[in-house]
């Protein structure tokens, strides 16, 4: 049994951890932390939790969470650069949700996220939390920076064709599409209902801060530049990412069905269907899986990959538990048996 804090549990990712977390057999859940909302019940906020979490939200308070084995921090990017030091010191492991510790090139981070970062020795040690890509360091890590959502998707999506030098890494194409949740629980004008229903729109298309962390991953598992085209889109629901990939492979002699269903066989949250399938974001909503089909149009050199998340769950709080769970040595599916929810 360990005991985890978490920095920042009112956002739609925060609600989303501490659902999984409640139900968690090896947790303890000893504190939970919001400025804005110190003194308020957990379940008079998210009445979902109503008899499961017994805690009130408080002020971050440096000894209560040292105290902890593990800090979750489910808060915007910036905030756990200028904590995590102290907590990793005192023996703290630490998985951050947020961006603060993925883009290992820190101009590149600064760059995209707009202030100067507070933690670059960190980010140097900070293992980026893709069980599929990173299992044996995240078993090591102190500090564990989780993956994005688009990112997660279009990672596993491409990893089996990257690893294995079938495709041409100068001409990929991500078109992914995301639900409202994505965007966060603050509110804006372009999240209004009113704006988003019915309607289906690009956004970011010259450049989305996922770019750098996806070309990362990619670049890595290539060991070699990537030439990657990333265009996301927002659509009228409230969950689920859906990354239609495309690549270049001319190699006709490889099956690609075999070399997915051969490449995630071991992995308990990598599902690659049956030939000939179209993946839906409604079969992983509410679940810790990404789900993925693989064609060949017309038999052409061009491979369509196509990549199902719930962007709150394998993107965000479900991964975070993926990788505290494999950190302390647990079984990798505790407290994820979540079956998706249908309809």
């Amino acid at each position: 049994m360990i005991q985890v804090g978490i920095v920042g549990g009112t956002g739609y990712t925060g609600v989303e951890l501490l659902r999984l977390l409640a139900a968690h057999p090896q947790v303890e859940l000893k504190a939970i932390t919001s400025r804005s909302e110190a003194g308020v019940r957990v379940d008079e906020m998210f009445p979902n939790l109503r008899g499961h979490v017994d805690l009130e939200f408080t002020v971050p308070d440096a000894a209560i969470l040292k105290s902890c084995d593990l800090v979750f921090f489910a808060t915007p990017n910036g905030i756990a650069m200028g904590m995590a030091q102290e907590l990793v010191d005192a023996g703290v492991k630490v998985i951050d949700l947020a961006a603060d510790f993925r883009i290992k090139d820190i101009a590149v981070w600064e760059k995209w996220y707009g202030m100067e970062h507070a933690a670059p020795e960190l980010v140097k040690e900070a293992v980026y939390g893709l069980p599929e890509l990173n299992r044996d360091e995240i078993k090591q890590a102190r500090i564990i920076a989780n993956p994005g959502c688009y990112p997660t998707a279009v990672t596993l999506g491409f990893l089996p064709l990257v690893k294995n030098g079938l495709v041409d890494i100068s001409r990929m194409v991500a078109d992914a599409k995301s639900g409202v949740s994505g965007a966060g629980r603050g509110a804006s004008v372009g999240t209004l209902f009113s704006e988003v229903d019915s309607s289906f729109k690009a956004y970011a298309t010259p450049g989305h801060r996922h770019l750098p962390e996806i070309s990362q991953n990619l670049s890595l598992i290539a060991d070699d530049e990537v030439g990657l085209t990333f265009v996301p889109h927002l659509l009228p629901m409230i969950r689920g990412i859906h990354a239609t990939l495309y690549a270049e492979v001319a190699d006709h002699g490889v099956d690609l069905q075999k070399l997915y269903e051969n490449f995630y066989q071991d992995e308990p949250f990598a599902d690659v269907l049956p030939a000939g399938s179209h993946p839906e974001t409604r079969s992983v909503r509410g679940g810790n899986v990404c789900r993925m089909a693989i064609h060949r149009p017309q038999g052409g050199n061009t491979v369509v990959i196509l990549s199902v998340i719930d962007n709150l769950v394998k993107g965000a709080a479900g991964q975070a538990v993926q990788n505290m769970n494999i950190a302390f040595g647990f079984d990798e599916a505790a407290g994820l048996g979540i079956i998706p929810q249908l309809p």
